[in-house]
């Protein structure tokens, strides 16, 4: 049988195995496996109540699986059911084609959250963001319903109008229409900007690894000069584990790039590069990660940042850092379950869990979002009430002012900031030498706390 290991916030990873791996599990007593029966009965109690009971029939099979789903969600945000479809779906996905809107998506508070659009598609097209609630798929209501049920809604066949209703801060609730594709997800994208390769991995599907280093190899056979790489993982919700390892290889020249810690402290697996990497000899290196850089895109940024391969300039990733093993059940005939069996930590032995991986140099893309940042919690893995520990101790930044933001002028719809920075920090050889922009303005928060203390109506401002 196998088994699946998941590093995607909605994505999934293929990995080779046995129910084995999830098997020595500490023995529950007589004394709890007594209360644990009991407790079967009891819900085959409640089952026949509303089975024979309920104002209208039932679909057994359909409760069955909720109350499966429920146990699972109920753990963490990432444990599930997978019914057989949503079993079917998930192997499409890790083959990256199939049919929808192309939206990563999860639950929060049993509501609908984007965690990122994915490039070149309907969703990314028609403008929808990362944090944008889905309230409603063609006028249905999609409140309650689990993550698999939502997007069994949203895809279907290509070239069908769904219209979907976003929510989203600071704007009255709208409606969007999207036409489906079949989406196939781009491996890579890759252009010269001057004197610098860059190269964008939108995810980790089965051709990611083989399509960074084919880009990265035609960008350095026209460009023999070429000085350095901006490799972008902004945005990128992650995918498949064999894939974060091979592309960290790409750039390391063998020794570890990720390890995979379990419930007994004894279970570690460490995953290496492998030897004779670093396709680029050495060129400076710089990863763009921003909210919604998550789990295997973080697992490489977080690599290469402890392996001093490369420096990262963006804002602090999702913070996606646990694994989840996918069990099928009778073979998939009866779907699967989606279990959390690990962290993940970078190879110095930082959580990825909660905290995410902080850049190397703190860039806001724009000066909305430098606002954002000082004002309010952004969306990360943190926001969920029942998400996982980081298990050392650590918490996640909260508000703050950003070190660099775009200046007055900078038009944020025709540049890419964080991009220039990036470039800024190849020229000058690394973010200790690069030249600093003036820190961005106070925050709204700071000055109207100021302002309040200097009237001696609220507590002096702590500064930082």
């Amino acid at each position: 049988m196998r088994k699946y290991l998941l590093i995607g916030v909605s994505a999934f990873v293929l990995g080779a195995g046995t129910m084995a791996y999830v098997s020595p599990i500490a023995q529950a007593t007589s004394a709890s496996k007594g209360e644990t029966y009991k407790m079967l009965e009891l819900f085959g109690d409640v089952l026949q109540t509303v089975d024979n009971q309920y104002v209208s029939e039932v679909d057994n099979k359909k409760l069955i699986e909720a109350a499966l789903d429920g146990m699972l969600t109920s753990l963490d945000p990432h444990s599930g059911y997978l019914s057989p479809d949503s079993f079917e779906d998930m192997q499409d996905t890790t083959r990256g084609e199939y049919g929808g809107l192309g939206i990563e998506v999860t639950s929060e508070d049993g509501v609908v959250k984007v965690i990122s659009p994915m490039d070149g598609t309907p969703a990314s097209r028609a403008g929808i963001q990362a944090g944008d609630y889905i309230t409603a798929v063609n006028g249905q209501s999609v409140l309650g319903l689990t993550v698999n049920e939502a997007v069994k809604q949203m895809r279907g066949a290509a070239g069908e109008v769904v219209t979907l209703t976003i929510a989203r801060e600071k704007t009255d609730p709208f409606d969007v229409k999207l036409t489906r594709e079949v989406i196939k997800p781009k491996a890579a994208i890759a252009r010269m900007e001057g004197d610098y390769g860059y190269v964008r991995l939108p995810g980790f599907n089965e051709k990611a690894t083989d399509a960074l280093t084919a880009s990265i190899n035609e960008l350095k056979t026209k460009n023999p000069q070429m000085k350095g790489l901006i490799f972008d993982l902004r945005n990128n919700p992650g995918g498949l584990l064999d894939q974060a390892v091979g592309v960290s290889s790409v750039f390391l020249d063998g020794g570890e790039v990720v390890s995979q810690r379990g419930r007994d402290p004894r279970d570690i697996q460490r995953y290496n590069a492998k030897p004779g990497g670093d396709i680029l000899k050495g060129l400076p290196v710089v990863v763009l990660i921003n909210q919604g850089s998550a789990s295997a895109a973080e697992i490489v940024a977080g690599a290469l940042q402890d392996r001093h391969r490369a420096e990262l300039v963006g804002i602090t990733s999702f913070g996606k850092g646990s694994v989840q093993t996918v069990i099928p059940l009778r073979g998939g005939a009866d779907g699967a379950l989606k279990l959390t069996t690990a962290r993940y930590f970078t190879p110095s032995g930082r959580s990825i869990q909660k905290t995410g991986i902080a850049p190397d140099l703190e860039v806001a893309q724009t000066k909305d979002q430098a606002q954002d940042i000082a004002n309010r919690v952004w969306f990360s893995e943190a926001s969920f009430k029942n998400a996982l520990n980081a298990d050392e101790g650590k918490s996640r930044q909260g508000v703050h002012t950003p070190a660099e933001a775009p200046p007055t002028g900078f038009d944020d719809k025709k540049g890419d900031f964080q991009l220039q920075r990036a470039i800024a920090v190849l020229k000058a050889g690394s973010v200790e030498a690069v030249p600093k922009l003036p820190k961005p303005a106070a925050k709204i928060a700071e000055v109207t706390a100021k302002a309040a203390a200097a009237a001696g109506k609220g507590p002096p401002v702590e500064k930082k």
